[in-house]
């Protein structure tokens, strides 16, 4: 099967769009693959499809859960074929509405408008205290200073149960002092669990741990491959707007065969 793909790298999440049709029952198999082939550095991969929401493009990742970082990404490989538009409006799987990614091609950044919280929860897994935030299409327990592993991940597992409708969840191991996070995220449909280089969402989620007053509250996490900032704005005690924001590298189409 031969595939034109481009490989993207937003804040070092690398991930790996599929530009051609591929069905949505062969697309976690395909990511697999693909995720597997020498040399691969892949954490991730989305499919382009066509729009159904009137955005200026439909980006599907591989289990259907929402990446921020890769609808930063997205949104620039948009931007870049419509002649280097400032904003564009796409689609990506795990949100209901299309999404606003303003884009810098001079710069090399894209930042994109995150889905506010559906729910945030302080919470207690094997022994110690963190705060589960539910963003629709994924959710993140962000926990501080605990040393980031496997095995607190799997203890702390049961507590997504309560997000049924949540494709993708992940773990947020944050440093608060030094504002560095190290994120763990399970895709089940796709069968990944991966130590990621960057998270856009857990990014937010650690954004929405941390603020605590009404107003601005904006900081850049440092994480194993990059950087990404993350904007909450809180009125009345809720997160009224969210950005994530960072540098992002378009390599060029190719095709491969695998």
């Amino acid at each position: 099967m031969k595939l034109n793909i481009l490989r993207a790298d937003p804040a070092g999440n690398i991930t790996l769009f599929v530009l051609d049709p591929v069905p949505v029952g062969d697309r976690a198999g395909i990511a697999a693959r693909l995720m597997a082939l020498p040399g691969s550095d892949v954490e991730q991969v989305g499919y382009l499809c066509p729009p159904v929401m009137g955005g200026a493009g439909r980006m599907e990742m591989a289990g259907g859960e929402f990446c921020g970082n890769a609808t930063r990404a997205f949104g620039m490989l948009i931007s870049r074929r419509l002649g280097g538009e400032p904003q564009v409006l796409v689609e990506v799987s795990g949100c209901a509405a299309p999404v606003a990614v303003d884009v810098d091609l001079s710069g090399g950044t894209a930042r994109a408008q995150m889905p506010l919280p559906r729910s945030v929860s302080r919470v207690e897994a094997d022994g110690h205290s963190g705060t589960l935030v539910d963003l629709g299409g994924i959710a993140h327990l962000v926990v501080e200073d605990i040393p980031p592993s496997l095995e607190f991940f799997q203890k702390a597992e049961p507590l997504f149960e309560r997000f049924p409708g949540a494709e993708a969840y992940g773990v947020i191991f944050l440093d608060a002092r030094k504002g560095t996070l190290t994120p763990l995220v399970k895709v089940p449909a796709a069968d990944t669990l991966v130590w990621e280089g960057s998270c856009g969402s857990g990014s937010l989620a650690a954004a929405v741990a941390q603020s605590r007053t009404d107003g601005p509250f904006v900081r850049a996490y440092v994480q194993p491959a990059g950087t990404v900032e993350a904007s909450v704005i809180r009125k009345n005690g809720k997160a009224a707007s969210a950005w994530i924001g960072g540098p992002v590298i378009l390599d060029s189409p190719c095709e491969i065969e695998i």
